[in-house]
C-alpha cells in the first residue's frame, strides 16, 4: 500500500500540529508495527466493514437463513446510524506529503486491495496515534477539516479511482471503514453499481 495525496475539495482550515504531546495523552494503544507502512490492517476487521459487507442481494449465509435475517437487519440499521453520524461530523484529513503549496496538496490516502481510502481522523489524538504508528509523530502534520458528507459526496468521486474513507485507521476495531458501495458513496462511483444494473436487466 502506498500513501499519497489524492484529489480533494477546498480545505476549510489548514492548521499545523505537532502531535507528540497528543500521542502521550492518548489512552488508546498505537497500531501494530505493520501500520508503519501506512497499511490500515484493520480496514477489513472493523464492525462497520462487516456491516457494509452484508448484502441482501446475495442472500444470508448459513444453514438457517431465516434465523440470520434479524441479525443482518440489525447490522444494517447500526451501520446506517453510524454513516449518518459520520456525514454530519467534521473530521481531520491530513494533506499529502508531496512538495508544493498547501492549497495544491491533495488529501492523504492509502491504497488497500485495489481500493483507495481517504484517511480521516476524529480528532488530533486519533491522528497522533496514526503518526506514532508511522514513526512520524515528532514532525508537523498539516490537515484540513472536512464534513464527512463532503468527503463521501465530493472527494470520493474526485479521486477518479474506486475510493472510500477510512476513519481512525490506527485504532483497530474502534476505527470505521466506508467502502465505495451504493448507499455510502454516489451511485455512479459505487463498485456495486454494475451488479444492480445487471440484475435489473436480467429481471
Amino acid at each position: 500500500m502506498s500513501e499519497h495525496g489524492g484529489a480533494a475539495g477546498e480545505p476549510q482550515r489548514i492548521p499545523r500540529s505537532r502531535l507528540a504531546d497528543y500521542a502521550a495523552m492518548s489512552a488508546a494503544p498505537a497500531a501494530e508495527p505493520a501500520a508503519t507502512s501506512g497499511e490500515p490492517d484493520s480496514l477489513q476487521e472493523t464492525p462497520l466493514a462487516q456491516a457494509a459487507a452484508a448484502d441482501p442481494a446475495t442472500g444470508p449465509v448459513g444453514p438457517d437463513p431465516a434465523a440470520e435475517e434479524p441479525e443482518m437487519a440489525a447490522r444494517r440499521r447500526a451501520f446506517a446510524q453510524l454513516l449518518g453520524e459520520f456525514r454530519r461530523t467534521a473530521v481531520l484529513v491530513p494533506l499529502g506529503d508531496e512538495p508544493g503549496a498547501e492549497e495544491e496538496r491533495g488529501m492523504l490516502t492509502a491504497d488497500f486491495n485495489g481500493i483507495r481510502f481517504i484517511l480521516a481522523f476524529s480528532d488530533e489524538q486519533a491522528l497522533a496515534r496514526y503518526a506514532q504508528a508511522c514513526g512520524e509523530y515528532a514532525r508537523e502534520w498539516t490537515y484540513c477539516t472536512v464534513l464527512g458528507a463532503r468527503l463521501l459526496d465530493v472527494a470520493v468521486p474526485a479521486a477518479g479511482v474506486p475510493c472510500g474513507v477510512a476513519l481512525d485507521c490506527a485504532d483497530g476495531a474502534d476505527g470505521m471503514v466506508f467502502p465505495p458501495v451504493k448507499g455510502i458513496v454516489p451511485d455512479d462511483v459505487a463498485l456495486d453499481r454494475d451488479i444492480d444494473e445487471n440484475a435489473g436487466g436480467a429481471a
